[in-house]
């Protein structure tokens, strides 16, 4: 690997400047990615290797982050347990069959991952022909409880209460279920190691829905069962969106980096991870809105509040679709810069 950076940060090396990549860097704000979305359909890029790989890396060719993220979506995994799911336009995901019951629950069988998920393993592949081993390329997978959500609520939401419910009233469903995910969300992130990824993160985007008590139960016990599967296989990045209560517990896993979002500081974060782990993030992602120079000082004085090593620059979420691409470029910059 020409550019080890990210790899080495993983492994708590020191290193000369911490490594940067933006989550959902392959995205809207780039004109080339908006140019193959007018052509193609939401999931018809994602299960096109050739059009997956080739979103993977123009971000890649435009910036040059440390690391790559192969562009898939955490719904695969309903898809590949049976359940529709359709990317509509100003909406977002919607599944109209949504999982309610225990005997919905019941109904679910557990796939081949290599019949239902061989496309991404195929857009693997190719991504890592494309890379040349310049960077490393990251897979990824929702968390258990994320995915939950999105079954038995049907599309996003602003509580999830739904699917809160569903968990308080049928626990024993909910926990099948949440077993059912996790199951196939391991087979699925080694199938993807074994293809080519050099490491993996789990997404808990609706984790900070949850109670602390009720985190542990429905969301970070089914995480931490896929660090503990993954763990010898490839680094495993935790990120818990509004989770920073959990970060003591889940600092105290085999997990090789815990992802964290814009709403604690460097210092708590370091505090209650006992600095024993690499951090990743936490620039909001809305400040990549503010001029490029801006940018840049905000960048340097979070690189100085995490330390430079056991660190690796991110957003605290996912780039927004109407960043201006200097501000990202600034973005970038900001991190090969420091010294």
């Amino acid at each position: 690997m020409k550019n080890d950076l990210f790899l080495r940060a993983l492994k708590q090396e020191v290193v000369p400047r911490p490594p940067v990549w933006m989550m959902r860097q392959a995205g809207r704000y780039l004109p080339e990615f908006r140019a193959l979305r007018d052509k193609y359909d939401f999931f018809t890029r994602c299960q096109t290797p050739e059009l997956a790989a080739e979103i993977t890396v123009q971000p890649i060719r435009r910036y040059g982050m440390d690391a790559a993220i192969l562009f898939s979506d955490i719904l695969v995994i309903p898809q590949a347990l049976g359940i529709e799911v359709q990317m509509k336009k100003d909406f977002g995901p919607y599944l109209p069959n949504t999982i309610r019951s225990q005997k919905d629950v019941d109904n679910i069988q557990l796939p081949d991952v290599n019949e239902s998920l061989g496309y991404v393993m195929d857009a693997i592949k190719l991504t890592k022909e494309m890379l040349n081993d310049e960077i490393p390329l990251i897979g990824f997978a929702g968390s258990p409880w994320t995915i939950l959500c999105y079954c038995v609520e049907g599309r996003g939401s602003k509580s999830f209460d739904k699917a809160k419910e569903f968990c308080f009233t049928q626990p024993k469903a909910a926990h099948e279920m949440l077993q059912k995910i996790t199951d196939l969300t391991i087979l699925y992130l080694i199938e993807k190691v074994k293809s080519g990824v050099n490491a993996v993160q789990v997404f808990d985007s609706w984790g900070g829905m949850l109670s602390p008590t009720d985190y542990q139960t429905f969301s970070w016990q089914y995480i931490n069962q896929i660090i503990e599967a993954l763990k010898d296989h490839a680094p495993v990045i935790a990120f818990g969106k509004g989770c920073w209560f959990a970060l003591e517990a889940m600092a105290a896993s085999n997990a090789s980096a815990l992802g964290v979002d814009w709403t604690i500081t460097p210092k708590l974060a370091r505090q209650f991870t006992g600095n024993k782990i690499t951090l990743q993030g936490n620039f909001d992602p809305s400040r990549l809105l503010s001029p490029p120079a801006e940018i840049k000082r905000l960048v340097h004085q979070m690189i100085d509040e995490f330390g430079k090593d056991k660190y690796i620059v991110n957003l605290g979420h996912g780039i927004l679709p109407h960043v201006p691409l200097e501000n990202a470029q600034a973005f970038i910059d900001a991190v090969k810069e420091y010294s």
